[in-house]
């Protein structure tokens, strides 16, 4: 009986030390890198046999019994994992349980249209494009607003995926940022501003985000385009312009382009134009709801980024021929 008892007890240090070597030796993989995608809900059992059908060359029985007899099998959390050369049991568990997801990264920056935003998310390393092919109209109805244009209504931020992700998740995000942050402008807004909803900060925000060369003139800038908006002077403003243009836009504004009417025309129609040009960021936000303490109705690119601006028409034209025609 003792023999009996004294093997049993070398038997099971026998397997205690190989269980030891087996969970902290490098497990072999059919590539240097591999994509293991845990769904929710799916069990411990099943989540060995995905590593196993990643390319992870081990058991799946061994790896589950290891996932149950480490006590933390119930704390995998589900995602997308990258499994790299060197990766044992333990770090394997390790990963799975502390959610080290395999994250990438898309960044939609300031003055970006809804052209650009897409163009970017599409060229977004391994982000499922749910939204390919389909119109403007039908992506604001998959996210829940089919009222609203999409111009303009992303917030412009680095925004972390996991890989396999939908596009549509992404802009998700974007659109709550940009209502957060819009939903923040508007309750700071000057007591004395002409705009009469969040849409019409929205929409000069995105004008001062594209008129402002340096940005400590953000704030005049948006003094400028208030002011005229307070008295019921046609904005003016290039940009716009242009963007009304479209495609037709060849990189040269000319004369005749701001005699030719859109619905953004600032030259030809009052008021501000019907959509948001751009993705405005959170200091344009800000500058539009809180213009500086100016009388400003004019101002005109010095040429070092910056800009001049006037209280009447002989100041302004004395500043263009100053630094735009050197006279």
């Amino acid at each position: 009986m003792r023999r009996l008892f004294g093997l049993i007890i070398v038997a099971a240090m026998a397997f205690g030390g190989w269980a030891f070597w087996w969970v902290n030796r490098p497990l072999s993989v059919t590539s240097a890198t591999l994509d293991l995608s845990i769904e929710p809900g799916t069990s411990p059992r099943g989540v060995a046999q995905d590593a196993v059908d990643s390319g992870v060359q081990t058991s799946p029985t061994l790896l589950y019994w290891w996932f149950r007899l480490s006590g933390e099998a119930r704390l995998i959390k589900a995602g997308s994992y990258e499994l790299e050369t060197g990766l044992t049991p333990r770090s394997l568990l390790a990963k799975l349980t502390r959610g080290e997801e395999s994250l990438r990264s898309v960044t939609l920056v300031e003055g970006w249209t809804f052209k650009q935003v897409r163009s970017a998310l599409s060229k977004a390393e391994r982000l499922t494009p749910d939204t390919q092919g389909l119109e403007p109209n039908l992506i604001m109805q998959s996210l829940g607003q089919p009222q609203a244009r999409p111009e303009g209504r992303f917030y412009p931020d680095t925004y972390t995926y996991a890989k396999g992700s939908s596009d549509l998740k992404v802009l998700q995000r974007a659109l709550r940022a940009m209502d957060h942050h819009l939903a923040q402008a508007w309750s700071k807004r000057a007591a004395n501003s002409p705009l009469k909803s969040p849409d019409e900060l929205l929409t000069l925000a995105s004008i001062v985000e594209k008129e402002t060369g340096r940005a400590s003139d953000r704030p005049l800038v948006s003094a400028v385009f208030n002011n005229r908006l307070r008295i019921g002077m046609m904005l003016q403003t290039d940009p716009t312009v242009i963007y009304g243009l479209g495609d037709k836009f060849d990189g040269n504004l000319r004369r005749r382009d701001l005699l030719t009417d859109t619905p953004w025309n600032t030259y030809t129609r009052a008021g501000l134009p019907p959509t948001p040009i751009a993705m405005p960021g959170k200091a344009s936000l800000l500058a539009a709801a809180q213009p500086a303490q100016s009388r400003a109705l004019y101002f005109v690119a010095r040429g070092d980024g910056s800009s001049q601006f006037s209280d009447t028409l002989d100041a302004h034209n004395r500043a263009v021929n100053k630094y735009q025609r050197g006279q």
